[in-house]
């Protein structure tokens, strides 16, 4: 059974529906639902549309929307994993609104979990489809490069267990069923039922050469509410947690791994290592001029771990100046959503859903073309569909025709990032020249670094 998460992503759901009913398995044998969250009528009748005109190829697809729509994406899962044909089938394929399959998706996954009874999930890799449209998609590109090569695939080959990232994975269903299915609790629901699997028992499998096409935010409001999602939901988690790890019958190293490594190394000692020393105590430093820093803190350490992260992502390198500065300025977002989490404030409860431009690789847009010639010739797409409906879903598409050509959204310069940088940087200047360990070409390289930065941004707002 295949599950495609749509929410409200009207961008993208023609061609993420269009990858999943051209998987390469028999038809008779999967069942695709499309869950659709949204509150737009006009959104609801377009993937209608579409899902009723696959259904005509044959294709065993549902559309399904929730009239009480509590929980996010957890309790739209909970819904769908709630229904009686779902006892037919033995796994579950979950797709979030923007992620495309290749056709050998089930292939190269499900023949895992044969011979291999306590196996509970099957992951694949992100593939980023527009990795190279800007600065912020290259510099995300970096940190999630490391974290499928180096994370993900070192705790799959010697502990059997990583965090599920939500989508592009495989489930044994007796596996969710067994770890208490999808809750409500947490705005990491995939983190969370990854860890109530692993305390059950359940062993997971990460398949790096897998790869699954998708799209990382491209502009900064949406990956600043992103970050604070995936930043406060695990401490939040963590909480919840933490007893019934405690409580639990795995080893006891099983159990220090996930809570010093999991959960606290990467989402709490990080983020306030980073906060405080690059935005407390370095600034701090520019006015006490007794202060001062080694050089190996202000620039060795920093650069050195920039450049491990950056290793999984070589074509990266010349981005690392920008990526260090970058990574600093986000240590306040990463900081407050932590502080969110852990004390279980306001903002730890919210889930908003990352924007996507809905982008495709070649072979995908002119595939969208073909389908969009057949789909014109067919005066007709909606059979068995109420006469209301289809003049409703003429009006749309006349609207869409005759409306002018939407423009490009223009991103906010948010200058108080911009400032933070530009003070980091002057008190990283300040402090290796007070510690005259520092070449002035690399100052200045340094420099005319933040400088492109800037200039990124403020061409991004200008265009």
């Amino acid at each position: 059974m295949v599950l495609m998460e749509l929410l409200w992503l009207v961008q993208v759901y023609e061609q993420s529906i269009s990858a999943v009913c051209q998987l390469d398995w028999p038809k008779d044998r999967f069942l695709i639902q499309v869950l659709d969250d949204s509150d737009d009528e006009s959104i609801q009748y377009l993937i209608k549309a579409e899902v009723s005109e696959w259904r005509q190829k044959g294709i065993n697809i549902v559309y399904r929307h929730r009239l009480v729509r509590t929980g996010y994406k957890a309790g739209n899962l909970k819904s769908a994993m709630g229904c009686d044909y779902v006892k037919d089938y033995e796994f579950v394929a979950i797709f979030d609104a923007d992620f495309q399959p290749n056709p050998d998706f089930l292939k190269t996954t499900v023949p895992h979990f044969k011979d291999n009874p306590n196996l509970g999930l099957v992951q694949a890799r992100w593939a980023f489809v527009n990795k190279n449209e800007n600065l912020l998609t290259r510099l995300q590109n970096i940190n999630l490069s490391f974290h499928f090569e180096v994370e993900q695939q070192v705790n799959g080959v010697f502990l059997s267990f990583f965090g599920f990232n939500g989508t592009a994975g495989v489930w044994r269903i007796k596996a969710l069923e067994e770890s208490g299915g999808w809750l409500e609790r947490t705005t990491v629901e995939d983190m969370d039922i990854a860890v109530r699997a692993h305390l059950n028992g359940w062993k997971f499998i990460f398949l790096n050469d897998v790869k699954v096409l998708c799209e990382v935010p491209e502009s900064y409001e949406a990956y600043r509410k992103q970050q604070h999602r995936w930043h406060s939901g695990p401490m939040q988690l963590f909480r919840l947690c933490l007893p019934a790890i405690i409580k639990s019958k795995i080893p006891t190293w099983k159990k220090g791994n996930l809570i010093l490594l999991f959960f606290l190394l990467r989402k709490l000692i990080l983020p306030f290592y980073s906060f405080t020393l690059f935005c407390i105590i370095l600034p701090l430093t520019m006015f006490i001029p007794e202060a001062e820093l080694p050089v190996w803190v202000i620039c060795y350490v920093p650069v050195f771990m920039s450049f491990l992260n950056i290793l999984p992502a070589p074509k990266s390198f010349p981005f690392i100046v920008p990526y260090l500065l970058f990574e600093n300025t986000m240590s306040v977002t990463k900081f407050n959503a932590m502080v969110s989490g852990l004390f279980q404030l306001g903002s730890s409860y919210e889930w908003v859903v990352t924007k996507k431009a809905g982008r495709s690789s070649e072979s995908d847009l002119l595939a969208a073309v073909e389908r969009e010639s057949k789909t014109m010739n067919q005066p007709q797409i909606l059979r068995g569909a109420s006469e209301s409906e289809l003049s409703e879903l003429t009006q749309l598409k006349e609207q869409k025709e005759s409306a002018p050509a939407a423009k490009k959204k223009v991103n906010k310069i948010y200058r108080k990032e911009l400032m933070l940088a530009f003070l980091l940087l002057t008190a990283s200047v300040r402090s290796l020249l007070a510690a005259q360990g520092v070449h002035f070409y690399f100052l200045l390289f340094q420099g005319v670094t933040f400088l492109l930065v800037g200039l990124d941004l403020i061409g991004e707002q200008m265009s």
